[in-house]
């Protein structure tokens, strides 16, 4: 189960990362607009290092203690910022669906290392 959890996250971080690269305008559509951008595609980079990692672990079948860390921390991480900058209304209300899937990805996390 490890390396499904460490396949999809690193998925959906590689596609999230890359969004804003590739398409800021898109991306501003659906989270809002920002004032630096040069930020954001950073973050998005970092992200997408990130996903991909995950993704070459997982298919690999080589999710080590560290990458699951990697994993759950950064997930929590992105949470966390969700929830609070949401909450100060910093960022637009879409991030908690963000922080959503962030949570469901560490209870999963969870799961495959219980079983």
């Amino acid at each position: 189960m490890e390396r499904t959890v460490a396949s999809v996250q690193g998925a959906y971080f590689l596609t999230t990362g890359l969004w804003p690269i590739f398409s800021i305008r898109t991306f501003m559509m659906i989270t809002g607009p920002k004032t630096d951008l040069w930020l954001v595609k950073t973050v998005g980079a970092v992200l997408a290092v990130i996903g991909a990692a995950l993704l070459v672990a997982g298919i690999a079948d080589q999710v080590t203690q560290a990458l699951v860390l990697l994993a759950v921390g950064s997930a929590a991480a992105l949470a966390a910022v969700d929830v609070i900058y949401a909450s100060r209304k910093v960022i637009a209300p879409v991030y908690l669906l963000d922080a959503v899937l962030e949570a469901a990805l560490i209870l999963w996390w969870v799961a495959a290392l219980l079983l």
